[in-house]
């Protein structure tokens, strides 16, 4: 069995010409050796493994086939990103709760950690000479952070300060410190500087912060400041640590200065593309030069969120009734619609949600029926007729294929639109545009220049 699937869609291509009565002798011996060139080309490459002369990081799908995590039981597309969009409302919850600066003890327990969390990882080494980890990619938090050797609670694959030459710990008297989310310093006197945060809405870690060379790709970062993890409660804490990309002073856009210049994108491949990953680029070398964009906002109130100005959504050609104060973006408060690269499911406050639903049920023969998270399940048969959904920025607009708007049942009776309420227990009026919705789109964060660019891509 070849590993790489170009080579064994070659020799399924082969098979079909050996199959072919009408094709030429002379034909035939020239394709078998451009076939067998090929072929012996691609089979030495893992797919996995890191690409030769790239300057992007894979984006891996976090139980896809370069993941090194195991899938949940059950296995299937559906019943999988069902699992995962059911963290959705604790992450939606989590997210609300971000404030700025706001300095909270969070209890620490001991416990054994589940992977249950739903999103994209990368490939990254830390230290020197580098330890590989697979971190997750979350765009609505600053401050990495990694399990440290001797960590309470978490997996097996930890990073191990003592092996590192370039490792250095950080103090409570640094600047980088008093930017730490649940830092906790003595009043007089010098100490490490340790901090407790939660994360997912349902888990919680202490950690040391610290300094070490971070790899990406073909770049490093130096004196990079992260969290080493010394003890973790609940299940929702990624197993190998966290890769920040939010606009906070902590974040890896912000530490990395001049390198990449505030400027990075991704592109998510589907939860179906098992065998292959999407991309994240850093830095405006290699970033698409046509791109619609929208401005972003920032919230003082939330200063690590990429808010942007969504105006109106689409079902069909209709342009659903959404009274203004549900989509206005208020900077004090919180409210209004971020981009994040961590919540499964697009989630709507439940005004907003009404319409989109009472317009789509209008043009889709019912019944309907509610299946775990989704409320707006129909015939998979009545599909064809379903109107798309298109999502209205203010400079551009996104309309979303059917892969992006609806998820079939295991057995594909049934189809599911893929959108969904905010969680009642949710007090800020915050929109979130989810990965689901964004995969197979190119999605480029400027920082500097307050824009965001989208733009359809295959990412696969």
């Amino acid at each position: 069995m070849y590993k790489n699937p170009l080579a064994f869609s070659i020799l399924r291509h082969k098979n079909s010409i050996l199959r072919s009565r009408s094709f030429g002798s002379m034909d035939f011996i020239a394709t078998i050796l451009f076939l067998a060139l090929v072929i012996s080309s691609t089979k030495g490459l893992d797919p996995c493994g890191p690409q030769p002369d790239d300057s992007d990081l894979l984006v891996i799908p976090i139980y896809g086939k370069c993941s090194p995590f195991n899938p949940p039981k059950p296995d299937s597309l559906f019943n999988t990103v069902m699992n995962m969009a059911s963290k959705d409302p604790a992450r939606v919850k989590y997210l609300s709760s971000l404030v700025a600066q706001k300095t909270t003890a969070v209890p620490i327990a001991s416990g054994q950690q589940v992977l249950n969390i739903g999103n994209y990882i990368v490939r990254v080494k830390i230290g020197t000479p580098g330890q590989l980890m697979f971190m997750v990619l979350d765009t609505s938090n600053d401050v990495a952070w990694v399990p440290c050797s001797g960590c309470n609670g978490c997996s097996a694959t930890t990073f191990s300060p003592n092996t590192s030459s370039t490792y250095g710990s950080l103090d409570c008297g640094l600047p980088q410190c008093a930017q730490v989310r649940g830092q906790s310093c003595p009043a007089t006197g010098s100490a490490a500087c340790s901090f407790n945060q939660s994360y997912g809405g349902d888990s919680s870690f202490s950690a040391n912060l610290v300094r070490d060379s971070l790899g990406l790709a073909n770049d490093i970062v130096p004196d990079f400041a992260f969290g080493c993890i010394n003890a973790i409660s609940g299940g929702s804490v990624p197993p190998q640590g966290l890769l920040g990309l939010g606009r906070g002073p902590m974040s890896l856009i912000s530490q990395s200065g001049a390198l990449y210049s505030g400027v990075f994108s991704y592109c998510l491949p589907s939860f179906k593309s098992y065998y292959f990953s999407g991309s994240l680029k850093l830095g405006p070398v290699g970033q698409p030069k046509n791109i619609r964009t929208t401005p972003l906002l920032k919230s003082p109130h939330r200063p690590s969120l990429y808010y942007v100005n969504l105006t109106g959504i689409s079902v069909g050609r209709v342009q659903v009734p959404i009274a203004p104060e549900y989509l206005a973006f208020n900077p004090n408060t919180g409210a209004g619609t971020i981009i994040d690269s961590g919540t499964v499911v697009t989630r709507f406050v439940q005004p907003i949600y009404k319409a989109i639903r009472d317009e789509f049920v209008k043009h889709v023969k019912g019944p309907f029926t509610a299946i775990g998270v989704f409320d707006t399940c129909f015939d998979a048969t009545a599909e064809a007729e379903a109107p798309l959904i298109t999502l209205h920025f203010e400079g551009l607009s996104m309309p979303l294929p059917m892969e992006n708007s609806f998820l079939h049942t295991s057995a594909g009776s049934r189809a599911c639109l893929a959108i969904a309420p905010v969680p009642n227990n949710v007090n800020a009026a915050m929109n979130v545009i989810a990965n689901l919705q964004q995969q197979n789109h190119r999605i480029l964060f400027d920082v500097i220049n307050s824009r965001l660019g989208i733009a359809r891509e295959a990412c696969n």
